[in-house]
């Protein structure tokens, strides 16, 4: 579905903390959590809880026409990242500051009432992007072709398999075209006839957003859709620039040693 003509959107993120307490857990989980991967990221807030601290003074510019593409191993801090942009997490210090419609492709299940059927959560999806009655037949038409349920889409959610469920999710997160577009690899998830019929989709709505912030642990995709890499290193920014010089840099601390 086509937008109306806005202004250009623009992304300010500027010294960004997100922190996680931790208000359960015995002294040997919390141990063990040390050793793995957020060894050097457990702290104490001011109310005295432990914390692991999962962005840390992350900074960045985003406008029009630019494609971040975010890098890093897990645990690094890039989904948390990208759900701090949508405004899922709250950041404990620092700004983030969006113009311009948004859509976030993070979870296939996000936003879904399992409870109700398909075709309501798609008018529910249309109602709070404040779309008309007109515009909401059009959007529930779109998904059902693409998604390819049948019947099930007048059934409820929760009875879906997994697969249904992400054609469902996809279809409807991709159906509506925002300014500023964040997307984590679950899109990549899904069988190969799924995702060959996805993917020209999935391009279009790319380049159509004028701001893409996408998080993949596929160098490939990173390189054909992207303008400029991050890589996150235990919540912070290790290395910004263009994508080639910085997955060298990122791939090559992942290589075994010669």
């Amino acid at each position: 579905m086509e937008r109306a003509s806005l202004s250009p959107a623009t992304l300010d993120i500027a010294n960004v903390m997100v922190d996680f307490p931790l208000y359960h857990g015995s002294a040997r989980s919390l141990k063990k959590m040390v050793l793995s991967t957020v060894a050097g990221r457990m702290a104490a807030d001011a109310r005295n809880r432990v914390v692991v601290q999962a962005l840390r003074d992350v900074t960045f510019s985003l406008r029009r026409g630019d494609r971040l593409g975010l890098v890093g191993s897990n645990g690094a801090g890039k989904t948390t990242l990208l759900r701090t942009l949508a405004g899922i997490y709250e950041p404990i210090a620092g700004e983030v500051r969006v113009r311009g419609t948004m859509n976030a492709l993070l979870d296939p299940n996000m936003g879904m009432n399992i409870e109700l059927t398909g075709r309501e959560n798609i008018m529910l999806r249309g109602l709070y992007n404040g779309m008309t009655r007109p515009e909401i037949v059009r959007l529930a038409e779109d998904v059902a072709e693409f998604a390819e349920l049948g019947d099930f889409l007048d059934l409820p959610v929760k009875i879906y398999s997994s697969g249904m469920l992400i054609r469902l999710g996809f279809g409807l997160a991709t159906a509506i075209r925002p300014q500023v577009l964040l997307m984590d690899e679950w899109f990549l998830a899904g069988d190969a006839s799924f995702m060959g019929k996805a993917r020209a989709r999935l391009e279009s709505l790319v380049r159509g957003a004028d701001i893409l912030v996408l998080s993949s642990h596929v160098p490939q995709v990173i390189l054909e859709w992207c303008t400029r890499v991050i890589w996150m290193d235990q919540g912070r920014v290790r290395a910004d620039g263009p994508p080639g010089e910085v997955l060298d840099q990122y791939l090559g601390v992942l290589a075994p040693p010669a």
